[in-house]
């Protein structure tokens, strides 16, 4: 009965060291397939989900002078909209070391959606964006941004908390090459700047988002609020 018992126990960590080891395309690893979904899933809830409470609410805008000599650059848009990409490399980079960390990453980026949604409709934000007057490719497509991004989900920005959570997942990686680690950096820092440069957000909008990472990342450490998925 023992003896039965010890090869049993065996044979379930053989089996969740396998689950663990295991890639969905050689690149994602399956213990984070479920936690990331849930993120990208969460993240349209809260950015999209909101405007359903806070859509008819006064919007504050906490524009400062410094805000306003910030100029913008429009060709800054391809910096803004080429994080999506950074985004998915990044995330995957951080869910790929162990279990335990992509659980806690991918934790703290809940947590701080969830701080997202409740400013969004608790202190809702918005701010008054330039006239686009050139005819060049790069004003065009601010135009088009403009067009369907609406001035709202500015407080903390989403953006620059995620892009942030890009860099914290791979800082400490010892599967990241250093020089990634420092372009992550780079380009997390670049993509908060094209923010203010696009007027998609204002000074307090980018600092709360960076801040608002660093201390969901600490706070998942005590409270992974994901560590109850199955292995699948």
């Amino acid at each position: 009965m023992k003896l039965k018992f010890v090869k049993e126990s065996g044979s379930l960590v053989q089996s969740t060291n396998e689950k663990e080891k295991a890639t969905i395309l050689g690149i994602i690893p399956r213990y984070a397939a479920l936690p990331l979904l849930i993120v990208v899933a969460w993240n349209m809830c809260v950015y999209f989900g909101n405007r359903i409470f806070s859509s008819n609410l006064y919007h504050y805008d906490f524009t400062t002078s410094l805000d306003e000599k910030i100029p913008l650059i429009p060709w800054t848009i391809v910096i803004y909209l080429g994080c999506y990409l950074f985004w998915i490399i990044n995330y995957i980079l951080s869910c790929r070391d162990n279990r335990e960390k992509a659980l806690r990453f991918t934790s703290a980026d809940v947590i701080g959606k969830t701080v997202c949604l409740l400013f969004y409709v608790f202190l809702p934000t918005t701010n008054v964006r330039p006239e686009i007057v050139g005819n060049d490719v790069f004003s065009q497509m601010m135009n088009w941004l403009y067009g369907t991004d609406a001035a709202d989900n500015l407080l903390p920005s989403i953006h620059c908390f995620v892009s942030w959570m890009c860099f914290i997942g791979v800082r400490n990686s010892p599967k990241v090459p250093s020089w990634w680690k420092e372009a992550s950096f780079a380009i997390a820092i670049a993509i908060c700047v094209s923010t203010l440069t696009t007027k998609q957000h204002i000074l307090i909008d980018v600092f709360s988002g960076v801040m608002l990472a660093e201390i969901c990342y600490a706070l998942a450490d005590k409270f992974p609020v994901l560590t109850k998925l199955p292995l699948i």
